[in-house]
C-alpha cells in the first residue's frame, strides 16, 4: 500500500511539473482590483484542459490589473496555484 501511494504521489508530481503554461488570446470583461480578479473572454488554455469561455480569474500579482482595461484584447497565461485559477502572465496585445 506504501509503494502504491508513493507511486500515486510521483506521477501527480511529475504530471503537474510537465504542464507548461500556454501563451492564450483574450479580451478584460470585468476587472475587480478590490479582490485581484479579472474576468477574461478567452479560447482555448490546453494546460487547463479548458475550452474557450469567459471566466473569472485571480492574478498572481495584482499590478497586472493597471496594466489592462475592460476590452483590452490581452494575451495571458494561466495555471492552477494554490487550487485556484491564476493569470501569472498578463500583456495587451498590439
Amino acid at each position: 500500500m506504501k509503494k502504491l501511494i508513493t507511486a500515486l504521489v510521483l506521477g501527480l508530481l511529475t504530471t503537474s511539473a510537465f504542464a507548461a503554461t500556454v501563451p492564450v488570446a483574450g479580451e478584460v470583461t470585468k476587472i475587480n482590483a478590490a479582490q485581484n480578479k479579472i474576468t477574461l473572454k478567452h479560447g482555448p488554455i490546453t494546460n487547463l484542459d479548458m475550452g474557450a469561455m469567459t471566466m473569472v480569474f485571480t492574478v498572481a500579482d495584482p499590478a497586472m490589473l493597471g496594466a489592462v482595461k475592460v476590452g483590452d484584447k490581452v494575451t495571458f497565461e494561466a495555471d492552477r496555484v494554490k487550487g485556484k485559477l491564476t493569470v501569472v502572465t498578463l500583456t495587451a496585445a498590439n
